[in-house]
């Protein structure tokens, strides 16, 4: 098959598309023909080696883990799809960004949904997810999310708010009306958060997401003045330095 692919650390530049071995599936995964990958930040950062302690890979990888595909192949006990039915989902850390790609959790693809939504929706969807359920009950209490208009960000606007919570989420000012549109309140994020909060919302903040990794963690721990009521999915770094807890996508079909 056709692949994008590193053959070590680097930036754009260490990609080539080449030849590569077709995967094969094992016990409980599918293959997927791919009709659409998306581009994470977790995939740079993987490509370019600042997150080797924690995401270890085997070079030469291709990039990506979120794709959208056709089913050509099962593995053993898969049952609930069949070849040919269009499927959304996740694979390794690596490995989405080729003709073939091995998924290990995944679910039927809507028919509204383009093969470039699909592909886009997995990683991000399960991403929130994580951190949501990671920062517990949500029914009732006040949820900042940091970063709230990309695409982990506005998916956990959406979960936070079905599951009850009032939802503040940071976005620069041309996402503001997008930000309300999905239910949350928003605000500005920078410098002077604090205190544009205070005035927002004056019975203050009970939780934090941080889904942005800008260097804002302290500041946030700071805003809930305690870090187990904070979590980040984006900042490994300052969350071991700060004792703020991360929470990673799982490959987890019930998700």
């Amino acid at each position: 098959m056709r692949a994008a692919r590193y053959h070590e650390y680097g930036g754009t530049d260490t990609l080539v598309v080449e030849q590569a071995p077709d995967p094969l599936p094992g016990p409980g995964e599918i293959r997927v023909r791919v009709m659409a990958a998306s581009v994470n930040p977790v995939d740079w950062k993987v490509r370019n080696g600042s997150v080797r302690d924690f995401l270890p890979i085997d070079l030469p990888a291709i990039p990506g883990r979120d794709v959208a595909g056709l089913v050509d192949r099962t593995g053993e006990g898969v049952s609930s799809v069949d070849i040919g039915d269009r499927v959304f989902g996740l694979g390794g850390v690596t490995g989405a960004t080729a003709e073939l790609a091995v998924l290990s959790a995944w679910a039927h693809a809507p028919a509204n949904w383009s093969d470039t939504e699909a592909a886009a929706a997995g990683l991000a969807s399960v991403t929130a997810l994580g951190g949501l359920k990671a920062l517990g009950q949500l029914e009732g209490r006040t949820l900042l999310i940091e970063g709230a208009a990309g695409g982990v960000g506005g998916a956990a606007v959406e979960i936070a708010r079905a599951l009850g919570a009032t939802v503040i989420g940071t976005a620069s000012e041309r996402n503001h009306a997008f930000l309300t549109s999905l239910g949350a309140l928003p605000v500005t994020y920078g410098a002077g958060l604090a205190e544009r909060l205070a005035s927002l919302t004056p019975s203050g903040v009970d939780l934090v997401l941080d889904a942005a990794a800008s260097g804002s963690l302290a500041d946030l721990v700071d805003i809930v003045g305690d870090p187990d009521r904070v979590v980040t999915v984006a900042d490994h770094v300052n969350a071991q330095r700060l004792g703020v807890r991360v929470a990673n996508a799982v490959n987890d079909a019930t998700l």
